[in-house]
């Protein structure tokens, strides 16, 4: 596997996802196979579990681990060609991804989308560039629009805790003061169409993601009707498409919320996290037995540990 960015990118999935509960059970089985091997993080953006996992990962494998945010630890990038950069930026993407790819065996790249241009954000200008021109295998730490690690994850821990051999899975939108991407739930919908389950997506009117990822999913504006029957509840916030970047509705009856909850088949609730107690989720929901945002963040680490083991064996 020469690059993770997408579910594409997989060879085959079943086997990634083999390999990820292998490291669960086992994380120090491989404890030598990245000796002398260098991973480079590179943050565009803040992050806590994708930061501490991926690096705790790295080590599990014996790879050293640098990272670098932009802007603080490394200079502030030009992503355009042709520029006159006499603005912020002070060095350009073109040298130093090609310098980064001489001095790490593995790149790991996190770029939000920055919800001003919609073309620009899904054409995934960053991590596109760094792939183009470091030399070296790319993980996706989360991009513009989908974020594959989060969402291998989220795959380990609903086949860790579903009882039904096609559980229904229930992406519902939810409640947030500011304008998120479409990231996440882009790829949560992609990964858990591709496993077969029975997924169900909520939203209000005007939130409709991309059809590349939402192909095959039952969509509705009816919270209650999608939560009935649920096995899994995958709350998270995402701005329009549509209307890229708004925020075209607050409403707080979208919050999960333990009467929520008692509608679903004994559903597990999700989160990638950070959530915002008492918006996305209610404490009650929150502080629950059916919550497994904790587990769900816990196996970050064997998903990324199984991603890095897969391309330091093919280096």
């Amino acid at each position: 596997m020469k690059q993770f960015t997408k579910l594409a990118d997989v060879p085959d999935r079943e086997h990634l996802i083999e390999r990820a509960f292998e490291c669960k059970h086992s994380p120090h089985a491989w404890r030598t196979l990245g000796n002398g091997r260098i991973l480079g993080m590179v943050f565009f953006n803040p992050s806590l579990r994708t930061r501490v996992s991926t690096h705790r990962a790295a080590s599990l494998l014996g790879m050293d681990v640098v990272a670098m945010t932009v802007g603080a630890d490394v200079w502030t990038l030009e992503t355009r060609d042709g520029t006159i950069m006499d603005a912020a930026a002070a060095e350009h993407i073109r040298e130093a991804a090609a310098v980064m790819g001489r001095y790490v065996d593995v790149l790991g790249i996190r770029a939000f989308a920055r919800l001003h241009d919609r073309l620009e954000d899904y054409a995934e200008t960053v991590l596109e560039r760094f792939a183009e021109l470091s030399g070296v295998p790319i993980v996706s730490l989360e991009s513009a629009t989908r974020h594959p690690l989060q969402s291998l994850a989220d795959i380990m821990t609903i086949e860790q805790f579903k009882r039904y051999e096609r559980p229904r899975v229930v992406l519902t939108w939810a409640p947030h003061p500011k304008a998120l991407p479409q990231a996440v739930p882009n790829s949560f919908a992609e990964w858990t169409l591709a496993m077969g389950y029975d997924v169900v997506i909520a939203h209000p009117p005007g939130y409709e993601l991309d059809e590349r990822f939402t192909n095959g999913a039952a969509i509705t504006t009816d919270q209650n009707e999608a939560l009935d029957g649920a096995d899994f509840v995958y709350a998270k916030n995402w701005s329009s498409y549509r209307d890229y970047g708004k925020i075209l509705s607050q409403d707080m009856r979208w919050q999960i919320t333990p009467e929520k909850m008692a509608l679903t088949r004994e559903g597990y609730f999700m989160h990638c996290l950070p959530i915002r107690r008492n918006m996305i989720a209610s404490d009650a929901v929150l502080d629950s037995p059916r919550s497994i945002v904790v587990e769900q963040a816990a196996n970050r680490v064997p998903a990324a540990q199984a991603v890095l083991r897969t391309m330091l064996e093919s280096l």
